[in-house]
């Protein structure tokens, strides 16, 4: 049996304690915060027409059979624990040309029939070779990828692809191109390219292998979770502690003890003592573990392409509005939202918010989230990370948020959905609110920028693991479960 420390309770962290407790491990978790879930936030706000409750992270599960194994390999069943609810649509499209709207679903035939009557036949037909591509890269990935270590990229290179893989993976093509090359309708490009966004990345630059991220949201479903998604924190939190999993929150780690090529333990805040280890696994972002906690330059220079952040209205909006649970409404220059966000830095083009971004608003259809007659509204747009350097914005500067939290509010009302005078109250989340709350580094959601290959799992001292969306195999709730799988598989039971 190892003594073994988890650093950081989201997801990942839980995940992988719950794994590691049920295979025998004496397991403690240490959590900065005063909660668990990372950035699986929440957040409730009382009004004098009832409480209204907000998922002030991830809106969607995906790959639900990740959570089940996940479950049954602790000892349980999901089900016992979690309300999953099918969505159709899973995202609502609404384009900037003022046409027909496009619902996404988990019925690849109706989806390309939705197509065919919003977009044409030959849209259709176009939609139906790309996802043949997207099937092969997905099963490439799941089947090498995903749930097994990826250190460095001679374990990219050593994998036994198939050429119908490396032709359908097409290494050095962006996600863009990609598009460009099988789809004629732009607004089918567009929506292509927002799936970019999943891993904070720009679709211009990202690899075509992230054609693999709108299948398994597509062929596998889209959920919600009964009462919102910070219920599966609740749910993973109950599993560890039901396993014999000590759990500290409101516990900052400030170093992680490694000499002689392997960890010993770690160090707390406000504590002399250090706590012995033989294992280490580390759920926060991968910049903060080799600068901060074990610092090492290498691979920490390896952490400079930092994803894009996110800006956050929380709305509490009288009346329906009938949009779907999923909405997202397109700007008609996706591209100068990218300049923005991003900038040039090397060119002397700073970041800046996007004047005219894609919009994504959730709002849930769900009485355990709002009062009767009122709808909670997450909406999110994609922002600059939080800093002072020119690939960032100072999202701190006194007024740039509520004016910022105005545009966008302007940008929905010309866009077909005002609410403006409807609003009960709002509340604003920037990136240098989510740099606080969660710890990660500018508030990037994702870590460095998605491709191919994130940063390694194996840390390099022996019994040091990494999981979470800012490692291998990447972002997202079912990710980052995977990550959690494969470090509890590698480290191995105690018997």
């Amino acid at each position: 049996m190892a003594r073994i420390v988890v650093v950081g309770a989201g997801v990942g962290g839980l995940a992988t304690a719950a794994r590691l407790a049920a295979t025998g491990h004496q397991v403690t978790v240490f959590e900065r915060a005063d909660t668990v879930g990372g950035k699986l936030g929440r957040y409730a706000h009382d009004t004098p027409a009832g409480s209204f409750h907000f998922d002030t992270g991830p809106s969607l599960l995906t790959l639900p059979e990740v959570f089940h194994d996940l479950f049954e390999a602790t000892g349980a069943k999901l089900d016992e624990y979690l309300d999953l609810v099918p969505l159709d649509p899973i995202v609502r499209h609404v384009f900037p040309d003022g046409g027909p709207t496009l619902d996404s679903c988990a019925d690849p035939a109706e989806f390309t029939a939705r197509i065919g009557a919003a977009f044409g036949d030959r849209a259709a037909a176009d939609w139906q070779r790309l996802w043949r591509r997207a099937a092969r890269v997905w099963q490439a990935s799941s089947r090498d990828i995903l749930r097994r270590t990826v250190d460095s990229p001679r374990d990219l290179a050593s994998l036994a692809w198939r050429v119908g893989d490396l032709a359908a993976i097409a290494p050095g093509r962006s996600l863009r191109g990609l598009g460009r090359r099988h789809l004629s309708d732009p607004r089918l490009r567009m929506m292509l390219d927002r799936y970019a966004t999943y891993t904070g990345a720009d679709p211009r630059r990202a690899p075509a292998a992230l054609v693999a991220v709108p299948y398994a949201e597509l062929a596998f479903g889209g959920w919600y979770l009964r009462g919102g998604l910070g219920t599966l924190a609740d749910a993973l939190l109950t599993r560890c502690l039901d396993l014999g999993v000590v759990v500290q929150t409101d516990t900052t780690v400030t170093r992680i003890d490694a000499t002689g090529g392997r960890v010993h333990g770690v160090r707390l805040a406000g504590v002399t003592t250090p706590v012995p280890a033989d294992v280490v696994v580390a759920n926060v972002d991968a910049l903060t573990v080799y600068r901060d906690l074990l610092p090492h330059p290498r691979r920490l220079a390896a952490l400079t392409d930092r994803s894009l952040a996110g800006f956050v209205l929380l709305l509490g909006v009288s009346g329906s509005t009938g949009l779907a649970h999923h909405n997202v409404f397109f700007p008609a220059d996706y591209d100068a939202e990218f300049d923005a966000v991003f900038g040039d830095p090397g060119r002397g083009v700073r970041a800046r918010p996007a004047a005219d971004p894609a919009v994504f608003v959730t709002v849930a259809d769900d009485p355990m989230v709002c009062p009767a007659g009122h709808e909670a509204w997450f909406v999110l747009v994609n922002a600059a990370r939080q800093g002072t350097a020119a690939g960032a914005v100072d999202w701190r500067r006194p007024g740039l948020a509520d004016a910022y939290a105005d545009r966008i509010l302007d940008v929905l009302a010309r866009r077909g959905v005002d609410v403006r005078d409807r609003l009960l109250f709002r509340e604003i989340r920037t990136p240098a609110d989510l740099d606080v709350a969660t710890g990660a580094p500018g508030g990037s959601i994702y870590g460095t920028a998605g491709g191919l290959l994130r940063p390694a799992n194996r840390g390099p001292a022996n019994g040091l693991w990494l999981v979470g969306g800012s490692t291998h195999p990447g972002g997202g709730l079912p990710m980052v479960t995977l990550s959690a799988q494969i470090v509890a598989d590698e480290i191995g039971p105690a018997w």
